[in-house]
């Protein structure tokens, strides 16, 4: 009989104390919904975690699902990786501006009491069994209780939270280029131009695929995105083992700017793939650079940056300013920059920032996601071995000229489009000769 009276009043204290375990940053919230854009759904459930471009979450059931990052929207892509960041810096020494109670040692004196009263309780249960005995148990959680919900004494660690970028002011750094506009989302900013830069291209390759720049649609969906908010990665992509595929950058005058490695990892510059501005053409005839584009400076001004990379951070001329491993620092209000170098790896060491990886690539050549499309007019050529190219200039709209040398001898390429898409070539042969070839976007 005792030991069934022991077992009650022990249950009946674990009951009391049940508040008091359960009461862990409020009581409770309702789930968060989340747009699936994959399945044009919405579903309702609560995130877990994310990690390698998959997120886990957890229904009003408690099952945990997992789901690819690219099927969610911009704004839940955000979201998740913000919380995502918060929840890492939680884990680390880098905490994100938080409160997180203390016990002074009047709190402390308060516990203790509750806990003799509780003790107290126990003891007269056992030895009187009178049911009035249970009011110092319930007058002891009850102090634990109100010394643990209502403590406000605090304190407060922070790091540095790396500022919005401030979408009026990188609109005026692109739209200072003719023909570069730019529209806004509450999570990018999008950059449209036609892939052709208004200065000099192509002089100065010597290694050379046989493609020629022609114009691009980088408009409406199809337009370079730079994220509003950049979030710092815990773990930075190194660019001489990633991203060896698409743009890491966009040129403030509209121009990507690839990885300075080419896709077959070999640095582009070195082996005389790159004009006098740092850029050639792509597969698609599309001109992009594999350099920073430090000619624009004059442009844009001193001091101001010449690209913004894809995780959302500017890119800077030369500086002798210490960098890190990155090449990038960071200023005193949190904020991050990238700066240039002479030599390999020129600029972005590794992708500071956080980015969203196309599911469709691996590693050496994966690419951020979102990408513009190119489409490939013409058939891909070899590099023609010994050319190298000695002019090219704007006869007029959509007209152009590009003279090379091979053996010594003058070769040229004249071509336009129309208005129809239509786009015509003439190779001419240092003979005189000369071949014609027509195309048209598939």
């Amino acid at each position: 009989m005792k030991s069934i009276k022991k077992t009650i009043v022990i249950c009946f204290l674990l009951v009391l104390s049940t508040p008091l375990f359960a009461h862990k940053g409020g009581h409770g919230t309702p789930l968060k919904s989340w747009t699936i854009t994959t399945r044009n759904e919405v579903i309702k459930a609560n995130f877990i975690s994310y990690e390698k471009e998959r997120v886990w979450l957890s229904n009003a059931n408690h099952t945990v699902k997992s789901y690819p990052l690219s099927a969610f929207s911009n704004a839940d892509q955000q979201y998740i990786k913000t919380q995502s960041q918060l929840i890492k810096a939680l884990n680390s020494d880098a905490i994100i501006s938080t409160k997180v109670p203390t016990v002074t040692y009047f709190n402390k004196a308060l516990i203790g009491l509750g806990v003799l009263l509780l003790c107290f309780s126990v003891f007269k249960l056992v030895k009187q069994k009178k049911i009035r005995d249970v009011s110092y148990g319930v007058l002891g959680m009850g102090v634990i209780v109100i010394v643990g919900c209502k403590n406000t004494t605090t304190t407060s660690t922070s790091t540095a939270v790396v500022p919005q970028n401030k979408v009026a002011v990188m609109q005026t750094f692109f739209e200072k280029f003719e023909g570069v506009t730019t529209h806004a989302d509450k999570d990018f900013l999008y950059i449209s131009s036609n892939g052709l830069p208004n200065h000099q291209m192509m002089v100065g390759i010597s290694n050379w695929q046989q493609q020629v720049p022609i114009q691009q649609n980088y408009t409406g969906t199809n337009s370079w995105a730079i994220p509003i908010q950049p979030q710092l990665a815990k773990e930075p992509l190194s660019t001489k083992t990633n991203l060896l595929k698409g743009a890491i950058a966009v040129a403030v005058n509209g121009i990507p700017i690839f990885n300075p490695l080419n896709n077959r990892g070999e640095d582009a510059n070195a082996i005389g793939e790159l004009d006098h501005w740092g850029g050639h053409c792509g597969r698609a005839d599309d001109y992009h650079y594999h350099l920073p584009p430090l000619h624009l400076q004059n442009q844009v001004g001193a001091g101001n940056p010449v690209a913004y990379a894809v995780d959302g951070f500017p890119v800077y001329g030369e500086t002798t300013d210490p960098l890190d491993q990155y090449l990038g620092k960071t200023n005193a209000d949190g904020s991050y920059q990238y700066h240039t170098i002479k030599d390999y790896p020129y600029f972005i060491a590794a992708m500071r920032g956080e980015v969203v990886l196309d599911p469709k690539t691996e590693a050496p050549e994966n690419q951020v996601y979102p990408q513009p499309r190119t489409q490939e007019l013409r058939p891909a050529l070899r590099p023609l071995k010994g050319a190298e190219i000695t002019g090219f200039k704007s006869l007029e709209a959509n007209n152009y000229a590009l003279t090379y040398t091979l053996d010594s001898k003058p070769y040229i390429i004249k071509y336009h489009w129309d208005s129809d898409d239509n786009y015509t070539y003439q190779f001419i042969n240092p003979d005189g000769t000369t071949t014609v070839e027509t195309y048209k976007p598939r």
